[in-house]
Order: C-alpha cells, then structure tokens, then sequence
C-alpha cells in the first residue's frame, strides 16, 4: 500500500517499523493510565503507516485489543482489577461496539476522520484537566449494575465507531460514578478496552481490508509497551504523563482536523 505521506523519511524502514516508537509510549500510557495514549493510534496507521482512514480504524480495534489484553496482566496479578466491574461495563461495551462499528459503515471516511479529531479534542482537554482528588482506598467497591450498563453501552459505541479505546471515558467514570479508586480504574478499565475493541473489530469486518503484518507488528511493539506502563504503575507519576499526552493529543488533533477539513 502506497504511504499517502511520502514526506515520512524512508530511512526509517518498513512501515510496521515506522511507528514502533510512538506505539511504545502509546502502550505504556495504556498500561499506567488505562487510556489516553491508545487514540493516537489511528493517526499513526493513516498517517504513518499509510494506511487508508477505515482501515486504520479497523486495524486500530486490533491493536488496542491485544495492547490492553496484555497490560491488564501486570494490574491482575497485583489484584488491581475489579473483575465483576469490568465484565459488566466491557459487556454493555460490547454492544454498543458492534453496533457503533456497523454505524460508521454508513458514513464517509472524510466525516469519520473529522468526528475523530474532535474526539481527541475532548480527550486532550480531560487529560489536561486535573484530576479530582479521590481517596485511594485498598478496599475498592465494585460499581453498581445501572451505570455500568449505561456507561458501557456509550463508551462501547465510541469505540466500535471511531476505533477508540475509550480508557479516557471509562476511568474518570468508574473513579466519579463508580467508586473505585484511580490505581483499580485502570487496571479494571484495560478489561473494558479489550472487550469493547473485539466487539467493535468484528462490527468492521467487511468495511475495509486489515494489513494483518502491519497491524500485528505494531500490536506486539504496543503491547510490550502496556506491560512496561503496568510494570511502572506507583513509581512515576500518573499526572505528568497525562498531561504530556494531553498536549500531544493536541497537536495531533490539530494535525488531524486540519488534513481532513482542507481536503
């Protein structure tokens, strides 16, 4: 496949090489944040690895599925994960996925580009946004069926339509609304992720055809990433990497709705 940008030096290699670095730190955002650095990666498969927007937004699903899948492991085995919480919230996901997925089948790829930058708009300005002060407790308690089943289907719905995470919804939900505090919304919050981008993948399936090299490299670089980012949890601190992010999203963002307006 053609890079639409051939602006991006070639000396940087094959194009699954080409955004290994940004999806390292894009995982280990996911691992520490449950969130966040995951919506940069359409961006980086359109625009980087050259592949077309649904396509991307395809892939993208695959991606984040595998990368949170594997960041979850590090927060289980330090029992940070809030299983009936997740399973509830990543069930209601699902749904709203699937149906998000076959949504966007009705729309153009230019009108999907748009409402992802200002996706990533809202994402910036809620990462930059400082976080409200919740008592981290060692007892956490699970969420309660109602608003996990309606904030799982909303954030499911994003997910399947844009090929987003939703870890920047789904972790200040469970930590305001749900009770739980910070350190288990993320771990509880990357069961979420990995439920919704299945569901949301196979709401796709037939929309555009997957690079299966590119997308599984970039998924394995991504997921050692999130291991790394679960690894690093309480050794350094979660608010200076969301806000170095929030300003990354920003640019991007900017990157991003200007390409696709001036089209």
């Amino acid at each position: 496949m053609r890079n639409r940008y051939p602006l991006v030096p070639k000396v940087l290699g094959r194009r699954w090489a080409q955004p290994a670095i940004a999806r390292i730190l894009i995982g280990i955002s996911l691992g520490m944040l449950g969130g966040g650095g995951s919506i940069l990666t359409v961006p980086i498969l359109s625009y980087v690895a050259g592949m077309a927007p649904k396509a991307a937004i395809a892939s993208s699903l695959v991606v984040v599925a595998i990368t949170s899948a594997v960041g979850v492991i590090p927060h289980a085995r330090a029992d940070r994960v809030m299983w009936r919480t997740g399973v509830l919230f990543g069930g209601a996901g699902m749904v709203g996925a699937y149906v998000g997925g076959r949504v966007s089948l009705q729309f153009p790829a230019r009108a999907l580009m748009i409402a992802f930058g200002v996706v990533m708009v809202v994402t910036a300005i809620a990462m930059l946004r400082r976080a409200p002060a919740h008592p981290q407790t060692r007892v956490p308690c699970e969420t309660k069926l109602g608003p996990a089943l309606v904030q799982g289907f909303l954030v499911g719905t994003v997910t399947g339509l844009l090929g987003v995470g939703g870890g920047f919804v789904i972790v200040p939900a469970m930590v305001l609304f749900g009770g739980l505090a910070m350190e288990y919304a993320v771990g509880t919050s990357l069961v979420v992720i990995a439920m919704n981008s299945v569901a949301g993948f196979v709401g796709h399936i037939g929309d555009a055809p997957i690079d299966w090299p590119i997308t599984l490299a970039v998924s394995g670089v991504a997921a050692a990433g999130a291991w790394l980012g679960g690894r690093l949890v309480g050794r350094i601190d979660p608010a200076i990497l969301r806000r170095a992010f929030g300003v990354l999203i920003v640019i991007v963002a900017v990157l991003v709705l200007v390409k696709e307006l001036g089209s």
